[in-house]
């Protein structure tokens, strides 16, 4: 049913999304897109909005293999992308952009080739040319609603609202890691509890809740938060541990709400400690999805290595 509606105030849009002015002040380097991106997110968090860093959280799951920077610039830009890829690589999947389609602009990397002069590279031909970052440029990604053309072949063993394999694949990188995991009543009420490198489960969860309280877990022992850094209180490192749970279970079709977005009470503008939290959340959330895959089959829109992102 389509119903117009008059109103003397304007219209409500995301407030991730970039304004005009902001839109012509592109940063040129990571560090200055990251920068900008931090100091807009908290900007919306002291006016009371959290869709901003829950599009952010929600696109390190999406978007893992891409960088830190790139990542804050896609959720950004468009929060409800799904699926990106550059046009070369759309096209390569019998895709096209639509005509009058607005692209994602993420940092790309320059790299040039630096010869070396010394003795080693004078014996040895292949230690001769060694690839050095120049810098980076812009360059444009489109998300798959930004196409038309073939179907897209489906993301592998997506799941909704059950764990599935993924419950496997977390105990396994666990054992990789050096971490044991056990079972107790007597932590109630606590869901679990880690012990650096030994994690303790309340039993009786849900698959889906035992899941997300094993990452949880998973995080804290993979930060290290006793050890990492000075300045964080016990709220950031449980947030921290919380968003990766999060960014974790929706990138795998659980519905974990978006407490773990909520980030206003806790940074109170600091721009470093936000970042710094952002970093090591994107960081971990990686890791752990990285182990969560399955080997890859058939054709894929993510980026390749040359197409990487800053």
């Amino acid at each position: 049913m389509n119903t117009a509606i008059v109103t003397t105030t304007p219209p409500t849009v995301s407030p991730f999304v970039q304004n005009l002015e902001q839109q012509k002040q592109k940063p040129q380097t990571a560090k200055e897109a990251i920068a900008a991106n931090v100091q807009t997110l908290i900007e919306q968090l002291e006016q009371g909005h959290s869709e901003g860093l829950t599009a952010y959280l929600t696109a390190m799951g999406k978007f893992h293999r891409y960088s830190f920077s790139n990542i804050l610039e896609i959720a950004r830009q468009k929060p409800l992308a799904t699926r990106i890829a550059g046009m070369y690589a759309w096209n390569q999947l019998g895709r096209r952009v639509v005509k009058g389609e607005k692209g994602i602009r993420i940092l790309a990397p320059v790299i040039g080739i630096k010869r070396k002069k010394d003795e080693e590279a004078q014996k040895d031909i292949t230690k001769q040319n060694q690839s050095v970052l120049l810098g980076f440029r812009s360059a444009w990604v489109f998300d798959v609603s930004s196409t038309d053309g073939a179907p897209l072949p489906e993301l592998s063993e997506r799941v909704t609202g059950d764990v599935g394999q993924y419950s496997e694949r977390l105990l396994t990188f666990l054992a990789a890691q050096g971490i044991s995991l056990e079972f107790k009543e007597s932590i109630a009420p606590a869901l679990g509890l880690c012990y650096g490198n030994r994690i303790v489960l309340l039993p009786g969860q849900s698959p889906a809740e035992e899941f997300t309280t094993l990452v949880h877990e998973v995080s804290h022992s993979l930060l290290g938060h006793a050890t990492r850094r000075t300045t964080t209180t016990k709220a950031v490192r449980e947030t921290e541990a919380e968003a990766i749970a999060f960014v974790v279970g929706t990138t795998i079709g659980l519905n974990t709400g978006n407490a773990a977005a909520d980030y206003i009470h806790l940074f109170a503008g600091n721009a470093a400690l936000l970042t710094e939290s952002l970093e090591v959340i994107q960081k971990t959330s990686a890791l752990i999805l990285s182990a969560l895959e399955s080997p890859i089959t058939g054709g894929s829109a993510e980026p390749t290595e040359s197409e990487a992102v800053a």
